[in-house]
């Protein structure tokens, strides 16, 4: 009988860890977010009985430069990581890191295994950029809200915010529903039969300011105003569209509603 040999292949790439699992008595398993395969799963042997080996790098938000041996379709195992950048101030307050672990949680739960490189790289950079940003600058209400519409973007659920998104129509004057299945809002004569809890009420103002959030740099988010009323129409849209792709509640999302409120006034 033939002896098949699985394929070996040895991957080395930048990698942002957002999942560190203990496993067993001497090993972490890893979920990394990589610009070659999106999201990656790995096994480090020995990390946790062996400081010399990966030198305290494996850590949530570290930025690495990471040798991965894949074989067939065994778990990845991480044979070598050096670190590029930490995310000290993420660590060093509140605002920042409950931001950053909603974040980093939304992606580990969404971002596909594998797929086309150039999404697995632009979900890739959105990361780097939107903890870039965190690092320069303490987040508020709107920043929260911007960078969640920003992640979900990157991840290819980017809502409609523009158009009704049945008939493609204008729509119209006034407050608007945002149908959260169907990912958009919805012209007066299209929402006509639909269930009201399955739409949310928002102002055109507020979408119009969301699909500019879209448009701008992320660094450059901050220069975007929002008034409180438009901050908290857009939480209660973002969260009801991220838990309709979820199906579950964060567990880093309690702890970041505590730290930023929905209707906290953005900051000068």
């Amino acid at each position: 009988m033939p002896v098949c040999f699985a394929r070996v292949q040895t991957l080395h790439t930048d990698a942002l860890v957002l999942r560190v699992v203990e496993f067993g008595e001497s090993d972490r398993i890893l979920h990394l977010l990589t610009p070659e395969t999106a999201k990656l799963t790995a096994i480090a042997k020995g990390a946790r009985r062996s400081k010399r080996r990966f030198g305290g790098t494996l850590d949530v938000f570290n930025h690495l430069r990471v040798g991965v041996v894949r074989r067939g379709i065994s778990m990845a195992r991480l044979e070598q990581a050096a670190l590029v950048s930490a995310s000290h101030e993420i660590r060093r307050d509140a605002a920042r890191y409950a931001v950053a672990c909603y974040l980093i949680e939304l992606l580990d739960r969404l971002a596909p295994e594998g797929g086309a490189r150039a999404d697995a790289r632009r979900l890739f950079s959105f990361a780097l950029s939107a903890l870039a940003a965190l690092e320069a600058r303490r987040p508020d209400a709107r920043i929260r809200a911007l960078l969640e519409l920003r992640a979900l973007d990157a991840l290819g659920l980017r809502p409609e915010l523009d158009a009704c998104v049945r008939c493609g129509g204008g729509l119209g004057a006034g407050g608007v529903r945002f149908h959260v299945g169907e990912g958009g809002p919805l012209c007066a004569p299209c929402r006509q039969g639909v269930p009201e809890g399955a739409t949310v009420a928002i102002s055109l103002g507020t979408l119009r300011t969301l699909a500019q959030g879209l448009r701008f740099d992320v660094q450059a988010l901050e220069r975007l105003a929002m008034p409180a009323a438009s901050i908290a129409e857009a939480r209660r849209l973002l969260a009801r569209f991220a838990r309709f792709h979820l199906g579950v509640e964060l567990q880093s999302e309690r702890f970041l509603n505590e730290i930023i409120p929905s209707g906290e006034a953005a900051a000068g």
